[in-house]
């Protein structure tokens, strides 16, 4: 259909501050956003129309933070835990990410795709239209590639986009413990080199932590980036305090992650930055954390914040934006027009993306329509979808 007019809604626009709330109607013309408002102009009187109902009309949600692309599943070893099995136990029975890494590199490339599709249905089915997947599960220049492609295979089986981030510094294969440079110099930089090449990429990523990599080697990490013109991102300060939410500031990173140890100070760096702070709930309710990130300090600081699902298959096995708005609110306190924003014009921001994010003239046509009353039922409810439609590029 090349025109149509969405007429009776509540429009959360996400432009301005809150939800930038309106009474009117959407009118589509050939995948975008013709015009926005309270009443339609003539000029689209003949157009197509379909009354809303007093229905809600959002930007389609958008999951800026996800490793959907993977083998096998970590469930024993949450079973492990769960009967106070230790991190070491866990490990010599074959635990942790090391499991994940022999699953992935087992896995046949249609067995990777299929098993993100299932995630990825999950997502669409609470009205996601962009959703970012990193590598990092292969820790090997074949497999990482064949993540990426994986990935970069979901947008033909699904009406949806995909952006990738290259996450070969996600952790230090067992036959390089102790020698994290050399793994730098021998799988990550040169999998990146070829991995841009073949046009797989979209940003670089990496994992800033004690049980990762340090600053200067992501510094290392970061300047091949640069130079393939690529932006950055990062895992920072989950765990601890390594200064790596200075560093993505100091690269004008699109976003850092987790942040949950981070200080003003890395708030004040973020803000001048213009970079993202993605906050991810689900590994903080997985691992049961107690160290929240410095949303005060965010806010105070203007520093716009995203969440994410955070979707993998340790930390946090969550499929469900709608549960991960619910806790951004409940574990981080915050509002429910910034879970929304979280999940919206924030997200795009966060992936360097423009034309989406808001309801607004000129913008991409994703929408989601939703039965609710207002806006915060979308973070208040628990394990409900009231998902109406989703409009992917005006069709739907």
């Amino acid at each position: 259909m090349t025109t149509r007019v969405f007429n009776n809604a509540d429009i959360a626009t996400m432009e301005g501050d809150g939800y930038g709330l309106i009474s009117g109607c959407v009118a589509v013309d050939r995948g975008h956003i013709a015009y926005v408002g309270p009443n339609l102009p003539a000029d689209f009187g003949d157009w197509p129309q379909e009354d809303m109902q007093g229905r809600l009309i959002t930007p389609a949600l958008i999951d800026c933070h996800t490793h959907l692309v993977f083998g096998g599943n970590r469930a024993r070893e949450f079973e492990m835990r769960l009967n106070g099995a230790g991190y070491e136990e866990i490990a010599r029975a074959g635990g942790g990410i090391v499991s994940t890494v022999s699953a992935t590199r087992a896995a046949t490339d249609g067995e990777l795709i299929e098993g993100a599709l299932r995630r990825l249905d999950a997502l669409i089915a609470e009205g996601a239209a962009l959703v970012e997947v990193k590598s990092g599960y292969g820790l090997d220049v074949e497999t990482e590639l064949r993540m990426l492609r994986a990935a970069r295979a979901l947008e033909a089986r699904r009406e949806v986009r995909i952006r990738t981030s290259y996450l070969g510094a996600h952790a230090v294969p067992t036959d390089y413990k102790g020698r994290e440079d050399a793994y730098l110099d021998e799988v990550c930089l040169p999998g990146l080199r070829a991995a841009h090449a073949e046009g797989l990429v979209d940003a670089v990523d990496g994992f800033c932590e004690g049980i990762a990599f340090d600053t200067s080697q992501m510094a290392r990490v970061f300047d091949v980036a640069h130079e393939l013109g690529l932006p950055v991102k990062l895992h920072a300060e989950q765990l601890s305090h390594l200064g790596g939410t200075a560093l993505a500031a100091r690269y004008g990173a699109l976003s850092a992650d987790h942040i949950e140890y981070a200080t003003e100070a890395d708030a004040k760096a973020l803000a001048d930055a213009g970079t993202i702070a993605v906050l991810l709930p689900g590994a903080f309710y997985t691992l049961r954390e107690t160290q929240a990130p410095p949303v005060a300090a965010l806010r105070k600081h203007g520093v716009a914040m995203a969440l994410a699902s955070d979707c993998n298959p340790g930390s946090s096995p969550l499929a469900s934006l709608l549960l991960t708005m619910n806790m951004g609110c409940t574990l981080f306190g915050l509002t429910p027009a910034e879970a929304l924003a979280g999940v919206t014009c924030h997200a795009a921001r966060a992936l360097g993306v423009s034309d989406t994010g808001v309801v607004a003239r000129g913008k991409r046509a994703d929408l989601a329509i939703w039965d609710v009353e207002e806006p915060a039922e979308l973070a208040y409810r628990i394990g409900f979808n009231p998902l109406h439609r989703r409009i992917f590029g005006g069709e739907g």
